[in-house]
């Protein structure tokens, strides 16, 4: 471990951790001893139109068929569009930020990448409303992609941490986050409109954000809904000592459309588009005009903006078939293009332009139905990429190769037993297979052309149960899940600067990488308090890693490549509560430990040694109180990051990013509020890092914002 910096500041006080620790005690005894209470209060509450704790929300994504938090064997997490309102997030990264477990990077003010049980980017998967982000460039480490999806076009998040490759295949090895996209809300007697007006605004991003709905909808069986919006960021204040980041501003565009005909009682018919633009988006830390701080280097390049498009179109059939062989049905078929392009200048001031424009091809079945043995979920899924790539300067490739096409097919059985009036267990199994053909590689040594032709297989499967201490308010859930990923395009091809002073080279060759995951937790959800806490081991097989080739380039970055060299292994503790401790205030927390290593080559030398993985997340803890009545709530966030001094040989090289000896712990204070005027008004304000600390989350390329005013406004009609 290496000393720390000049001036390096430890992180909060020891008394500040041990009080953090007594309240998070206190909510989680609460949590998991007191006697359990009756649910009738909780059903008087709903009736009133309280919001309960997230525990009560529907989840379908954990086993792909409804089930509440209570009821599902998993760690499930939810985030609904009023809390995303309320805490006025930025992206949707930021949406996952307060969740335990979770580490959301952010290597720009456009570039956020979550780290979910300390995976992130190819290792996790985004689903948009059950469709794939993915895709087969995605490259190894954070990346800017969850970011292209509008966070105010979102109804609610669906979370399932750990492996569950079962149900969605290749990737879902850290998490998996499911986006289900508002529908019309205007549904009544005859022909129906209603609009709606949001807008957000922070001093210290000096950023403002606008968004406007249409909602129309004919008796119950036509509807639409039209929403669009503009963002435009300017150059981020930090704290004190850093004040303006400059060159971190960018603007983007947003557009989104929803179909809804009911064909009759119990069949759905969805036709949606989305369209999203980010224009200039800076990798400032790559830049001669990031800001040092604690120890980093600024980078060389004098520009480096990556202008990023999106357009999703599906359309999807839902309903019950009242009998057969089937009760239930989904089918999706969906043609998602995602398309990125980067304009560099560099330090020598010669230009240059590199992209991709991929275009999938998604296909997904399910279906559902009761059996002598359980409730079976069974169904399959394929995607087919199509790749371009291009870098100036280089006829045969850009950052991945060029002239490919990726597939993924998978076939999946899952089963949910009664095994007793207290245990359900969930049975799944799935095979999966992959394909590339790249038709124009080059050849790390000879520089020549050549191409890619591989396919791999896989079963996983997964064991988990429920059950069920008290009746509807208490339960163990846990189990054994695996995860797998196949090798994608970015791995098998890229030929483009990886992290500082990294450039990467093709990997043919590869295998897939693997992980098992042992979970074991348990729930509650009471009137009064709600609350989930887990342990989790995950045993990680073949990963792929980069390793240096002992070579560097002409700019003079170290070579690196990639093996399946990763045998190593994350575990972790989350603990997360919510506490009505009076009719109208909340006490609200969580706090995650994570430890994890891996197999790799820290140097240049044959050697392997087990290394800290990437961006290990350091201890964590929030806390929060919240107050309503009529109309008018407030809530106090406290949150606090221990010092990220756990270091993989990787973090040690990205200097432009991570401090030496790593990124100091901070604690920030945030507070939030709103006032509900009538029926058509609702402003919001918050006031976040009140003591206008300089702080970065670990791995990020600049400092979150300092003392900033943050205002919302909802118009409805």
């Amino acid at each position: 471990m290496k000393p720390p910096g000049p001036g390096r500041r430890r992180g909060p006080p020891v008394p500040l951790r041990v009080a953090a620790a007594i309240a998070f005690g206190t909510i989680l005894v609460s949590a998991l001893v007191a006697p359990p209470a009756a649910g009738q209060e909780d059903r008087e509450r709903a009736g009133e139109g309280e919001e309960l704790p997230a525990l009560r929300t529907t989840y379908v994504t954990a086993t792909r068929s409804p089930h509440t938090s209570l009821e599902t064997p998993y760690s499930t997490e939810a985030v609904g569009a009023e809390r995303i309102l309320c805490r006025a997030f930025r992206t949707m990264p930021q949406a996952l930020q307060d969740l335990p477990g979770v580490l959301v990077q952010e290597t720009a003010l456009g570039q956020g990448s979550p780290y979910i049980r300390g995976f992130t980017g190819l290792r996790t998967t985004f689903l948009i409303d059950g469709i794939r982000l993915n895709n087969s460039v995605f490259r190894e480490g954070p990346n800017q992609y969850w970011n292209t999806v509008d966070p105010l076009s979102v109804e609610r998040l669906e979370i399932v941490k750990g492996p569950s490759s079962v149900l969605y295949g290749s990737d879902s090895i850290g998490g998996t986050v499911n986006a289900i996209t508002r529908n019309p809300d205007t549904y009544g007697p005859g022909f129906r409109h209603g609009e709606r007006i949001l807008y957000r605004g922070a001093t210290a991003e000096r950023s403002h954000t606008g968004r406007i709905e249409v909602s129309t909808t004919s008796g119950d069986a036509f509807g639409l809904l039209a929403g669009g919006g503009l963002r435009d960021y300017g150059d981020v204040r930090g704290g004190p000592d850093v004040r303006t980041q400059p060159n971190t501003g960018y603007e983007e565009g947003d557009a989104d459309v929803k179909v809804e005909r009911f064909l009759d009682a119990d069949t759905r018919l969805v036709l949606a588009y989305q369209r999203v633009r980010q224009n200039d988006v800076p990798r400032t830390h790559k830049t001669i005009y990031a800001d040092p701080w604690e120890g980093t280097i600024a980078g060389t390049d004098l520009k480096r903006d990556l202008d990023q498009e999106r357009d999703l179109a599906y359309v999807q059939l839902h309903g019950r078939s009242g009998g057969g062989w089937f009760d239930d049905y989904h089918v999706s078929l969906s043609w998602h293009r995602q398309a990125e392009e980067q304009n560099r200048i560099k330090g020598s001031g010669s230009h240059e332009r590199q992209g991709f424009d991929v275009g999938t091809l998604g296909a997904v079945l399910q279906l559902g139905s009761p059996s002598p043995v359980g409730l079976l979920t069974w169904g399959l899924d394929l995607y087919h990429d199509s790749v371009d790539s291009f870098l100036d300067g280089n006829p045969i490739q850009g950052p991945v190769a060029d002239d490919a096409t990726y597939d993924l097919f998978g076939l999946y059985l899952q089963d949910e037993i009664a095994a007793t009036e207290r245990l359900t267990l969930t049975l799944g199994a799935r095979l999966q297979l992959a394909a590339v053909d790249a038709d124009r590689v080059q050849d790390p040594v000879t520089g020549e052309p050549i191409s890619i032709d591989e396919a791999w297989g896989a079963a996983v499967g997964s064991a988990r149960f429920l059950y069920r201490l008290h009746e509807d308010v208490r339960h163990l859930f846990g189990g054994v899940s695996q995860g797998f990923r196949a090798p994608n395009l970015s791995d098998l091809s890229r030929f483009d600067s990886a992290r500082s002073n990294e450039f990467e080279i093709p990997a043919p060759g590869l295998d897939p990488e693997r992980a098992t995951s042992w979970e074991l937790g348990i729930k509650e959800e009471r009137a009064a308090v709600s609350g989930q806490a887990a342990v989790f081991y995950t045993a990680l097989a073949d990963q792929i890693v980069k390793y240096p080739t002992g070579n560097t380039n002409d700019e003079g970055d170290f070579e690196v490549t990639k093996d399946n060299l990763g045998d190593g292994y994350v575990w972790g503790i989350e603990v997360g509560s919510e506490w009505r401790f009076a009719t109208r205030w909340s006490l609200f927390g969580n706090a995650t430990y994570l430890e994890g290593k891996v197999d790799t080559y820290p140097t240049a030398d044959p050697v392997e040694e087990r290394e800290y993985i990437d961006r290990l997340m350091p201890p964590t803890a929030r806390l929060g109180v919240r107050w309503e009545e009529d109309g008018v709530w407030w809530e106090a966030l406290a949150a606090w990051a221990g010092d990220a001094d756990r270091l993989s040989p990787g973090d040690e090289a990205d200097t432009e990013r991570i401090p030496p000896g790593g990124t100091p712990g901070y604690a920030v204070f945030h507070a939030h509020g709103g006032w509900r005027v009538n029926e058509h008004v609702d402003v919001r304000l918050g006031l976040e890092n009140l003591t206008d600390e300089d702080y970065r989350i670990h791995g990020s390329g600049l400092n979150m914002p300092g003392r900033s005013v943050v205002v919302g406004l909802i118009l409805t009609r």
